[in-house]
């Protein structure tokens, strides 16, 4: 059996790094080795290392020694898994790394530069996660979503990432779909909150928080979150078909207002006889950590790794 019994795991945000030492065995956190650290995605390729490092690093001085496998990346798009190369461009976040091998690049900041990079999508991430140790876990097909800036999302069978096959939506994700004038991720996110609820009221609101407190005593604000969740379950409903998925687990800032859109977004689920649970997640952004922690599980490393092109 091999000693390295740890990994770190690491999420990384729009504008932080969260980072801790997880246990390859179990899942579990090592709650003393959490790093959280803010980074300026407009900085300079070293200011961003730097600051990816200044987490990793404290998470890897607080791992127990000389028991890490690696460190597995929770990494957006567009970005190449089985590489390492960065491809964020037109995103206005993290351009300055355009074309930067991280694989190759980071180890110069880190305190522990030998250590095996490994990278997954970071919504592929939370679904992993979810379903090893969350509500997920024990359920043989999983579809997990992420609601917040972007519409992120992944399938799972039998706790692996399924990308190519027949009951699946290409690419094993939704947010590039076809949806009424657009695609899902116009539709499925916080800027479609803001829109439509500012063509409501003619206030700008900040995000979806702000809008979910605001339901208590505006019927406008209500109204919105019924109609998102009419439209999340009414877009899901041919999906479900295909890929009965036994549980449906939301993540990301929308999903702490699941209260205000789970009843509609499951009427439509009802109406065509989609028996899919549907949930919010408790792991949060611990999920995304979990699962890209396994990245260092070999043998879920060697179901996954031939399809990392596309997670």
């Amino acid at each position: 059996m091999t000693d390295k019994l740890f990994t770190i795991g690491a999420d990384i945000g729009g504008g932080h790094i969260h980072s801790a030492a997880v246990d390859n065995r179990t899942g579990r956190i090592i709650e003393a080795s959490r790093a959280y650290v803010k980074v300026n995605n407009k900085g300079t390729k070293e200011a961003i290392l730097a600051d990816w490092a200044r987490a990793l690093n404290r998470s890897i001085e607080k791992a127990p020694a000389g028991t890490l496998a690696g460190i597995g990346f929770a990494m957006p798009g567009p970005f190449e898994y089985k590489t390492g190369l960065a491809r964020f461009e037109g995103n206005d976040k993290y351009e300055a790394l355009y074309g930067v091998n991280i694989r190759e690049e980071l180890p110069a900041y880190l305190a522990a530069p030998a250590l095996p990079l490994r990278f997954i999508n970071d919504a592929t991430a939370f679904a992993v996660g979810v379903s090893w140790q969350g509500e997920g876990r024990g359920c043989r097909r999983v579809v997990a979503i992420t609601l917040g800036t972007g519409f992120g999302s992944a399938y799972i069978e039998d706790g692996v990432p399924v990308v190519r096959r027949e009951d699946v939506a290409a690419q094993g994700c939704f947010w590039h779909l076809p949806y009424q004038d657009g695609i899902a991720d116009d539709y499925f996110s916080t800027r479609w909150f803001v829109r439509e609820y500012e063509k409501l009221t003619g206030e700008r609101m900040v995000g979806v928080r702000e809008i979910a407190e605001a339901a208590a005593g505006r019927p406008e604000a209500r109204q919105l979150f019924h109609a998102f969740g009419h439209n999340l379950g009414e877009f899901f409903v041919p999906w479900l078909k295909r890929f009965p998925a036994d549980i449906l687990v939301i993540g990301g800032n929308i999903a702490k207002a699941l209260e205000l859109f789970g009843s509609a977004m499951q009427a439509p689920f009802r109406e065509n006889d989609i028996r899919t649970r549907v949930t919010a997640s408790s792991l949060m952004e611990d999920a995304a950590l979990i699962g890209s922690a396994r990245l260092f599980e070999e043998g879920f490393w060697d179901k996954v790794k031939g399809d990392l092109p596309d997670l």
